[in-house]
Order: structure tokens, then sequence, then C-alpha cells
């Protein structure tokens, strides 16, 4: 087998099992987040956590997951999917939306499925949210699986919003001129101002013109999703469009830096970081790096994934995941 190739047995993705357990969890504020569990009620416990921010929680998900030797949670963060309320209303404040909040209702989620430790797995924006609970709460989780990974710092979204630009200039010139030229020093929290803008149609079509710059940067990956961010419905859209820019024009609410310069918290933490050549808008430099100054990590890159996968990024997951499957 050489290096990188999945098992034959680990390119499967396994039954979409159904939840047996959901609900809603009062975690303050105002807001109530929306939960699943589904496989082995007594197996090992995996948290699903998902991108965007603001995409809401992946069903398919649980695909990845022996349903026999998991026990999978899904649950919606903040303001999206089916957690309550929903930030596609302007008025739904997002003042209590940050990554310390998001932290704490992972902590209320545990307590309230008493769990002691779990498995964490997501991509994205996923993996930096994970990164920075597992950083805040190491003795909770006993192993880490990052597909995309992002530590979403200031160069990062920089990047993202502006500097992958030169690779596709007319997409980001569309993007770019959707805002008043007197804002475009800043383009994510212009935007951010658009999406609080009481006209539902000032809202609208400013999350058509970010998606189309994020599916842009996304439309060469013919063996993942492109297309996949304009693909949203409706209030799923201005949902995460409107958290997206919240959160990329407050740094993530982190210290720039301040997860791999605390990535030494993930000692004793066995992790797999798989990340495609071709992402673009997440270049391979940021998991090479998380990799670096986390010894217990191993980086796996796919040579023919961007950021919304391929086959082969799907089978290296489905391996890593297995890897850590209970034994017995």
């Amino acid at each position: 087998m050489s290096p990188g190739e999945s098992k034959p047995d680990a390119a499967q993705s396994f039954p979409e099992a159904d939840p047996y357990a959901s609900g809603l969890l009062d975690v303050g504020d105002g807001n109530r987040i929306y939960w699943e569990t589904s496989g082995n009620p007594h197996g090992k416990p995996a948290l699903v956590v998902h991108g965007g921010p603001g995409s809401g929680g992946t069903r398919g998900s649980r695909k990845n997951f022996d349903p026999t030797m998991f026990r999978i949670i899904l649950w919606d963060q903040r303001g999206c999917g089916e957690s309550l309320p929903n930030a596609a209303d302007p008025s739904v404040s997002l003042a209590e939306n940050t990554t310390a909040h998001l932290i704490a209702d992972m902590e209320r989620l545990r307590e309230h499925l008493g769990i002691e430790q779990w498995l964490l797995y997501g991509g994205s924006w996923g993996s930096t949210l994970i990164l920075a609970y597992a950083e805040q709460y190491p003795e909770r989780v006993s192993e880490i699986v990052l597909v995309g990974v992002t530590m979403t710092r200031q160069e990062e979204t920089d990047w993202l919003y502006r500097g992958v630009g030169r690779f596709l200039p007319g997409p980001w010139e569309a993007f770019r001129d959707g805002v008043l030229e007197a804002e475009r020093d800043n383009l994510v929290a212009a935007y951010s101002r658009l999406f609080d803008n009481p006209d539902p149609q000032v809202r609208l079509d400013a999350a058509r013109r970010w998606c189309a710059w994020e599916d842009a940067v996304i439309a060469h990956e013919t063996l993942g999703s492109p297309g996949a961010y304009s693909a949203k419905p409706g209030n799923a859209l201005l949902a995460m469009t409107r958290i997206c820019a919240h959160y990329f024009a407050n740094n993530a609410f982190l210290p720039d830096g301040k997860l791999l310069a605390d990535a030494h918290r993930l000692t004793g933490i066995p992790g797999v970081l798989i990340h495609g050549r071709l992402d673009l808008g997440s270049p391979l430099y940021t998991a090479w790096q998380l990799a670096t100054a986390w010894p217990d990590a191993r980086l796996q890159v796919i040579d023919d994934s961007g950021h919304t996968g391929s086959p082969r990024m799907r089978a290296a997951v489905l391996e890593a995941v297995a890897g850590f499957a209970p034994v017995g």
C-alpha cells in the first residue's frame, strides 16, 4: 500500500444512521442550540463540529462514523441550522455569538449528554472552533480529526477575501464592488454591515455576492463540491453569510495567533490533519504550521483535493476516524 493510500475497507461510507435522540438545549442569552445523537448509545462519543461559521450541522457527516461503534453527536451552532433564534433575521442580535460562547455551548452540551470525553471531528471553521475548545478543555478531548484546517487568523481572512483575488481578478472585483468605495479597505466589515441592513433586498443581494465570491474560490474543485455556497436555500444562506462576516470581521474573537501559540496544550491528544493541496482559500501552510507545533498530530496532504474534498479525501477521513474507533 502506497503512502497516503486508504485501506480498501475504509473507502466506503457507512449507512446514515437516523437520530435516536434530539433536542433544543437552552444555553442562555435567549439561545437554544439544536443537537441530535445517532449510532450506538453506548459507543465512543464523537462530536461533529460544522463549518461556516453559520453553515449548520451537515447531517451527512454521520456517514463517516461506524454507527455500531460510535455515539455520533451533531449540533447546530448559535443562530443557524435548527438552533433558535435564526440569525437570518437581522433583529436577532449577534452580540452573544462569539467563539467563547460557542466553546461554552459545547461544554454545556457535553455535560447535558453525560459525556466524559469525546472525539472531535470537523473542518474549515469547525477546525478553528475545535482547536479553541480543545486548548481550553484538553482533558475533555480523546482525539481530533480536522479537515481543511483553518485557525481564522487575520492573515487567513485577508488572504481569503483579498489576497487570493490575484488568481481570480474578475470575481474578486465583483465582490469588491458590492460595497461603497469608501469602505473597501475592510470588505468583510463592510459586508457585515450590509447583512444588518433593514432592507431585505439589500441583505439578499449582499449574501448572493458573498457566496458568488466563495464559489469562485472553489470553482476549480471539480472532484469536490463547486457551487456549494450559493446552493444554500434562503434563510440558510442569509444566516451563514451574516454569521461568517460577523466572525471574520472580528478575527474570530480570538487574539491573533493564539491557537498556534497555544498548540502545546494539545500535547497528548492524538490528531489527524487532512488538507487538500489544491485548497486556494485555505492554503496548506496553516495545516503545516499546526502540525509542526502539535507533535501528536499527523498531517495528510491530499494532492487532488481542494477545500470541498474529493473521493481520496473522503477515504482519508474514513480511515482517520476508523483509526480512532474503540477496540473490541
